[in-house]
Order: structure tokens, then sequence, then C-alpha cells
């Protein structure tokens, strides 16, 4: 059974950054591309970026290119995004999933983690 757990989260005030990890287990990491997403209270969950299998290909939501950085370490087994300059927007709850190939359609994506929380302010 594939789990994926994020973890990372927490408060910062706007300006500032955070890297966020996605921990998965029970499943051959290559085998899957992964994404994130975020959910803001009352708004519907958004894709924010994705990388493929191999790492070589990634794809960002237009609000956070250039701000924010995916990436995976096959030997960690772990995906992270690296976020900064974040602004008070940027508040959501962000979820981890996995998928098979490198996609923006948050439908495509299976095994969605828990989500881990983050509050930017002024």
């Amino acid at each position: 059974q594939v789990q994926v757990l994020e973890s990372g989260g927490g408060s910062v005030q706007a300006g500032g950054s955070l890297t966020l990890s996605c921990a998965i287990s029970g499943a051959t990491f290559s085998t899957y591309a992964m994404g994130w997403f975020r959910q803001a209270p009352g708004k519907e969950r958004e894709f924010v970026a994705a990388i493929d299998r191999s790492g070589g290909k990634t794809a960002y939501a237009d609000s956070v290119k250039g701000r924010f950085t995916i990436s995976r370490d096959s030997t960690k087994i772990t995906v992270y995004l690296q976020m900064n300059s974040l602004k008070p927007e940027d508040t959501a709850v962000y979820y981890c999933a996995t998928a098979y190939r490198l996609t923006i359609d948050p439908r495509n994506f299976g095994n969605w983690g828990q989500g881990t929380q983050v509050t930017v302010s002024w």
C-alpha cells in the first residue's frame, strides 16, 4: 500500500521561505511522477508543481513560477517543495500526490497525503 506523508509546514512572515517534504513508502519511487497541490479555505484544490519520474522535467503554476522549486531525491525517497518569497496568498494546506506521468490535472493523481499547513502573514 502506497503511503504519502507531507511535512515541513508552518507559519512564516511574508518574504520568508519554507521547504516542504513528501516521503513515499510502499512503492518503488521511480514508478511515479509527483505533484504538489494546495487548498486554501473556501477554495478548490489547485495545482502547484509537479516533477516527472526521472526528475528531469518539472511544471509549475504561474502563481508560483520563479518562487517555488520542486525536486526529488531517490536515495531518500522524498519529494521537496522549496518555497521562497512567500506571500499571504500562499497560505493553504499543501498536499502531495503520485501520478504515472508528468501532469497538472489533479484527476490524474492518487495516493494523496494528509497535507501540511502553510501560513504566511505580514
